[in-house]
C-alpha cells in the first residue's frame, strides 16, 4: 500500500485529489495538512510514502517544505502537484529533491501513475 500525504491550502483541491487516490486499490491517503508547515510537522509523526506538495501555500511554500522534508523525513518522496508549470518552478524542485513535478489540470489516471512512478523510485514529469 502507497502511504500519501497531501498537503493544499485549498479544501476542494484536497478532497478531490483524495478521491482520486482512493479510487486505486495500492493507495492510501494517511494525511492532509494546509501548508508546507504542517505538511513537514505530520511527515515526522505520520509515516508517508509520496507527499503531494502544492507550490503556493501559506505560512511555507511548497518549494520550502521540500528542503525540509529532505530534512525531516528523508525516506518521503515528493511529488509538486500545481497550477504553475513555470520552468524555474520545475528547476527548483528538482534541485531541492522533488521526484517528481505534476500540473493539476492532469488527467485524474494520471495522477495515480505519477503517484505509483514516485513510490516506486522514479522520476516522474507532467507531459505538459
Amino acid at each position: 500500500m502507497i502511504r500519501v500525504l497531501i498537503a493544499d491550502n485549498e479544501p476542494l483541491i484536497r478532497a478531490g485529489i483524495r478521491m482520486i487516490l482512493t479510487s486505486a486499490e495500492d493507495i492510501e491517503v494517511v494525511a492532509e495538512a494546509r501548508d508546507g508547515r504542517e505538511a513537514v510537522d505530520t511527515a515526522r509523526s505520520t509515516a508517508v510514502d509520496v507527499a503531494l506538495l502544492d507550490i503556493q501555500m501559506p505560512a511555507m511554500d511548497g518549494l520550502t517544505a521540500l528542503a525540509e522534508l529532505g530534512r525531516a523525513a528523508p525516506g518521503v518522496r515528493v511529488l509538486m502537484l500545481t497550477t504553475f508549470g513555470e520552468r524555474d518552478n520545475v528547476l527548483r524542485a528538482v534541485g531541492h529533491g522533488s521526484a517528481g513535478f505534476l500540473l493539476k489540470d492532469t488527467a485524474p489516471q494520471e495522477l495515480i501513475h505519477a503517484v505509483r512512478s514516485v513510490a516506486a523510485g522514479n522520476a516522474y514529469l507532467s507531459p505538459a
